[in-house]
């Protein structure tokens, strides 16, 4: 009993990494493919959560539960002189019909920009686009206000002079004091200040074709105020972007059949919008990121499998050069199934190192891949526990033979080997 005892203190993980240690260069080679298995799975784990959270940050700045049009007449003078004969464009009655006719709408916002030649305070001077919006857009948009007040349907109807400033906006015109309270003039009108938005971090940039992460820079006026004191071509359209916003996201696609129907036919049949629906969008960018992820899976499970062959290759490189060993072992009186434990052990632990080294890999390649493609990592705990465990599992699948061919040879045979 004392001599088993004796003996199972020796069969113990300190000795299966030391047997891994003596033989470092094959045991590191062995590694590289669980390495690479784990570290594609992390990395793409973390690129893909955190692409889907940024994605779904940029579409509920549109809102999950919009139909979002935008205006999109020719830009050739002629062509648009042909096209106005049929349709007027995007305007404020096509809102209001929207409202009337589509099932479940709630509520509408209005947006139009405006050619902005100058924008200045008393301060400083900035770049900011000024925009004309109907006061249910900060609502619609998600924007919020952080200090003073959003624009109110009495600024509507009094055609007030007034502005909301976007927070890069503002930061820029009043870099040392607060702007509410204060006049900025945009072209050659004098607005005063009445809000400033929260800053949402949001970069400028395209998402599925539609330009987000502009409203920081932003001047927003009345859109009262915007067709009534600033000028704009004749044939432009009055609205550049309408928003409709349903009571609930089941509703989505019936509504986006009827309104694009409706303006179709208040149009003439013109192809002079656009109709966006930000759900789809999310929708479709979650179609990609599954695409992205079978790629990657395929990869990643490729390595681990090459990783699998080469931990058996190593373990039965190491049951031939430790026959001697091993019926030494028996001829003390190990039994076949401590000499498949011993062999299971080193294979586990070629596993743990694998897996360790490998999250260490994956999440430096990661970030390695946000620096350099400017995307957004984030961090899930089930898929990186599903890659230590796939690994485990491989690792452990591909030692079993070497370690049942291990425990099968003849005791006397093995202590004849030279």
């Amino acid at each position: 009993m004392i001599r088993r005892e004796m003996l199972f203190d020796r069969l113990g993980w300190r000795e299966a990494f030391d047997e891994l240690s003596r033989r470092k260069l094959r045991s590191g080679l062995t590694l590289l493919g669980l390495v690479f298995g784990v570290g594609a799975i992390v990395a793409m784990q973390a690129v893909g959560e955190g692409s889907r959270r940024e994605a779904l940050r940029l579409v509920e700045g549109l809102g999950l539960n919009n139909l979002v049009v935008e205006a999109s007449a020719p830009t050739d003078e002629t062509a648009l002189r042909e096209l106005r004969e049929r349709s007027l464009g995007l305007t404020r009655a096509d809102a209001a019909a929207a409202l009337a006719v589509v099932p479940g709408a709630q509520s509408s916002a209005a947006e139009k920009r405006l050619r902005t030649d100058a924008v200045a305070s008393d301060h400083a001077a900035s770049d900011a686009q000024a925009v004309g919006v109907t006061p249910s857009f900060f609502a619609l948009s998600s924007l919020e206000v952080a200090t003073g007040r959003a624009l109110e349907d009495a600024d509507e109807r009094r055609i007030a002079p007034v502005a909301v400033l976007g927070h890069q906006a503002a930061r820029t015109l009043f870099p040392e004091g607060e702007a509410v309270g204060q006049l900025v003039k945009v072209n050659h009108v004098w607005l005063e200040v009445v809000g400033v938005l929260v800053d949402r971090d949001l970069s400028a940039e395209a998402f599925e074709g539609v330009q987000l992460g502009l409203e920081t820079n932003r001047v927003y006026v009345p859109l009262s105020t915007a067709l009534t004191r600033f000028a704009s071509p004749p044939l432009q359209d009055e609205l550049d972007r309408l928003l409709v916003r349903l009571e609930s996201p089941e509703g989505i696609e019936a509504g986006a059949r009827t309104l694009s129907a409706l303006l179709r036919e208040r149009h003439a049949g013109a192809n002079d919008f656009r109709l966006v629906v930000p759900a789809q969008l999310f929708r479709q960018h979650q179609q990609t990121q599954r695409i992205f992820r079978v790629v990657m899976g395929a990869i990643a499970a490729v390595s681990l499998l090459v990783g699998g062959i080469g931990i058996m290759n190593i373990m039965l490189a190491n049951v031939l050069e430790r026959r001697r060993e091993i019926g030494l072992l028996r001829a003390l009186g190990a039994r076949q199934e401590d000499i498949v434990a011993r062999f299971l052990r080193e294979a586990a632990a070629i596993c743990a190192a694998g897996a360790v080294l490998g999250l260490v890999f994956g999440a430096l390649l990661a970030y390695a891949i946000a620096a350099l493609a400017g995307w957004q990592v984030a961090w899930a705990p089930l898929p990186v526990l599903g890659a230590v465990f796939a690994c485990t599992v491989v690792g452990l699948g591909f030692g079993v033979y070497p370690a049942r061919q291990a425990a099968q040879l003849d005791p006397i045979a093995a202590l004849r080997t030279d």
